[in-house]
């Protein structure tokens, strides 16, 4: 990448009347890759819905919709995720780009996850299928090796389950091994974590700028994951906890950090997994602009003691 600020200090810009999918009011649609889809930069990520009731799924449901985001991230693990999407898919499968994961490593067991998560979301494709947090060095070699699960998929891919293949990840490490794992095969997306406090780190900086130059090279979608993370869970917090990391807290830092991610136009933003989030996320990128500057990414960083999540060696595997 030549402008070392796209993902440490993306530059302050205005709307465009030019740029793909720009609207007045709303969330910008611009393609998601080389798929040909026109993704709002918001996706929804489904991972809270694994608790969820029904009721509370199509309360959400009806707000992204109002929203106008037509993305949906979901996965094999995240509980009755897939259940819960299942019935505003038997009518508005058609209006979204509808992605899900597997965690398995070999092509007999991605294969059938694969078919499961079909049945679970009770629909016959979906669009994007994606090998799930694949960081460690012994489940790399076995996923993308003769008889693994990117094996599996590519046949299912042949036979129409799915439409494209992408790897996800999370961790310090994440940027280097989906690096490897481009050079093994041409996925179609990768998913990451990106905040300014994890890219304050010069080595995950560096990582992710290199991953990011390869993907906008070969037109691969790149998806953003704890863009709201404040940091792991003090230890002697007892309330509710609606995601595995204390999140921001509602006002002006999260906007500013929906907004500091956004101002990257080359990545999209995968919604947190504490629901209750979700419409100020919504908000936020419906006008996502100004882009924050670093000084004020450092200040919020300072006042609400923000640390990231990763440390290169503990909860890699999350």
């Amino acid at each position: 990448m030549t402008d070392s600020t796209r993902t440490s200090g993306p530059q302050r810009s205005e709307p465009n009347a030019g740029q793909v999918g720009e609207t007045a009011s709303g969330i910008a649609k611009v393609p998601f890759g080389r798929t040909g889809h026109l993704s709002t930069r918001v996706i929804f990520g489904a991972a809270g819905l694994g608790r969820a009731s029904q009721e509370t799924t199509d309360r959400y449901l009806e707000l992204i919709a109002s929203y106008g985001v037509n993305h949906i991230d979901t996965a094999a693990d995240y509980g009755e995720s897939e259940l819960r999407l299942a019935p505003w898919l038997a009518t508005h499968r058609h209006e979204v780009f509808l992605a899900t994961k597997t965690g398995q490593r070999d092509a007999d067991g991605a294969r059938r996850s694969l078919e499961r998560s079909l049945e679970r979301l009770g629909v016959d494709s979906v669009d994007l299928i994606q090998l799930h947090n694949l960081v460690e060095d012994d489940e790399w070699e076995l996923a993308l090796s003769p008889g693994g699960a990117l094996e599996g998929l590519l046949a299912a891919k042949r036979e129409g389950l799915t439409r494209f293949v992408g790897v996800t990840g999370h961790g310090l490490r994440i940027p280097g091994m989906h690096l490897r794992s481009l050079q093994r095969y041409d996925f179609d997306s990768v998913l990451l974590p990106y905040n300014f406090a994890l890219l304050s780190n010069a080595d995950y900086r560096r990582d992710a700028e290199a991953l990011l130059e390869v993907c906008a090279e070969r037109n691969v979608a790149v998806q953003t994951i704890k863009s709201l993370a404040r940091r792991r869970w003090p230890a002697d917090h007892d309330g509710v906890r609606h995601s595995w990391y204390q999140p921001l807290p509602p006002g002006e830092e999260l906007t500013r950090a929906v907004r500091f991610v956004l101002g990257n136009p080359q990545v999209f933003l995968n919604s947190s997994s504490d629901m209750g989030l979700l419409e100020m996320t919504l908000q936020a990128a419906s006008n996502p602009w100004p882009v924050p500057s670093q000084a004020e990414m450092q200040a919020d960083l300072e006042s609400l003691n923000v640390a990231p999540l990763f440390d290169g060696v503990a909860l890699e595997r999350i």
